[in-house]
């Protein structure tokens, strides 16, 4: 299996035994995903649309997801001014088993869940992502209101296949980064609202069968650096990834492939200075944390330990050509999540 392979081929995503067909990474979803050629059973089917819009002074997070068995549908509110707090709401739903109908790509579709409590909806046409909500009593009997729109123009995103080492198990995930928010969030009367001019919003889709117990850990970003925009994402844990890694960066609506990034967490807690380094040299970092969105679910069956860690990293990235770009206090978070579902 080659390292780092980059797949070119418009194709099905799945072979005939349910498996990956061609491992590696892509710009796009040039691998059709079809969730009816899965070998799978239903329950162990996840398929999720996760996004998040991020200014230096607050966030919002919002998921959809058919998880098989459970389904978890989610908004966290974030504010990093003066005393950082947050807070996440999540709404199960027992066996959804692809009764939320969750779309087979990720462009020119919608993404929606309702219940008497939450009304959420993610559109995607035309370029742009449009993500509205309505969560009645999300948090202290308020409720949480949000309209949101996110431009993309054409650009390069970051697309992994990846097997597991077992049969009929996959990953196949798209980060969309570096895309201009306006909108706003409202909550507890008052109005978050996000300039376009310097707040980004992030999508990550994924579609997959997992193993059942896995740590993984994510860190994503994105800002204007002397008027370019740029955006990375870097992670791994997850998956055979000896096809490739999803650790990328985003440069004028370019990908730049990196090779390993590797995770320095601090000892003594998730809010001490972390660090990061990679393989090629291409990505050495530093990361100072303002707000641990920490969550714990223990069902026995179904475990999740979450650190989400927002704060400020600077460093330096290269891009292929050679190019350095050095950034300062870019508002960006790293997480490590541990999961038996």
């Amino acid at each position: 299996m080659e390292r780092n392979h980059e797949v070119t081929n418009v194709q099905p995503l799945l072979n005939e035994q349910g498996n990956p067909r061609e491992p590696g990474w892509s710009r796009s979803l040039i691998q059709k995903y079809d969730r009816s050629m899965i070998k799978a059973p239903k329950w162990r089917i996840k398929e999720w649309d996760y996004y998040l819009i991020l200014s230096d002074k607050f966030a919002g997070a919002f998921t959809i997801s058919d998880d098989g068995y459970i389904g978890l549908q989610s908004v966290s509110l974030l504010s990093f001014e003066n005393e950082p707090w947050e807070h996440t709401e999540t709404v199960l739903n027992a066996f959804p088993l692809g009764k939320l109908k969750l779309p087979n790509k990720s462009s020119d579709c919608t993404t929606e869940y309702s219940d008497k409590r939450l009304q959420m909806k993610f559109v995607s046409e035309n370029g742009k992502r449009h993500i509205t909500c309505h969560f009645e009593k999300f948090f202290q009997d308020k409720p949480f209101d949000c309209d949101i729109v996110l431009d993309q123009p054409d650009m390069d995103s970051m697309v992994i296949a990846t097997p597991w080492d077992k049969k009929h198990a996959f990953y196949y995930n798209q980060k969309i980064n570096c895309m201009r928010a306006s909108g706003y969030m409202e909550y507890d009367g008052k109005k978050y609202v996000f300039d376009p001019s310097t707040d980004f919003g992030t999508l990550d889709w994924g579609r997959g069968v997992w193993t059942y117990d896995n740590t993984w850990l994510w860190g994503s970003g994105n800002a204007d650096i002397n008027g370019n925009t740029f955006g990375f994402n870097i992670g791994y844990g997850f998956g055979n990834t000896k096809a490739a890694s999803e650790n990328v960066i985003f440069y004028n609506g370019k990908v730049h492939k990196l090779d390993d990034v590797t995770f320095n967490l601090p000892e003594n807690g998730y809010m001490d200075k972390w660090t990061f380094s990679s393989s090629d040299g291409r990505f050495e970092t530093e990361f100072v944390p303002v707000l641990d969105r920490n969550a714990k679910l223990d069902f026995k069956v179904l475990v999740s330990d979450q650190h989400q860690v927002f704060g400020k990293m600077s460093g330096k990235a290269v891009l292929d050509d050679g190019e350095i770009v050095e950034f300062k206090d870019v508002m960006c978070f790293a997480e490590k999540v541990h999961n038996k579902y």
